[in-house]
């Protein structure tokens, strides 16, 4: 697995999500206060991206219908949504974040 570098810290701030290509994969990167998360960046009841949607908590909310999506687990908590979303490890260095992805 190779360490991808996803954003500068500072372009991240408290609430806030980017999406970055990891050849085919896209990946939602979310900050929820001194925590980074990555997480497939596509709900799973239709497709649309996760960037956008409200972060609360440790959940981010579709922004197309609702569907909200633990962001520790990829766990699907609300219906309209079932399935789970893949995660991948973070970490910060140098001031950056990275995602851990293959």
């Amino acid at each position: 697995m190779n360490w991808i570098d996803a954003a500068p810290v500072a372009a991240l701030a408290d609430g806030q999500t980017v999406s970055i290509a990891v050849g085919r994969t896209m990946i939602a990167v979310a900050r929820s206060g001194d925590e980074y998360f990555a997480i497939e960046d596509i709900c799973t009841h239709d497709g649309a991206e996760l960037t956008g949607g409200a972060i609360e908590g440790t959940e981010i909310i579709c922004p197309r219908h609702g569907a909200r999506f633990c962001l520790r687990t990829g766990e699907a908590m609300t219906p309209p949504a079932y399935e789970p979303v893949r995660v991948f490890e973070t970490k910060v260095a140098d001031g950056r974040v990275w995602v851990r992805a293959d």
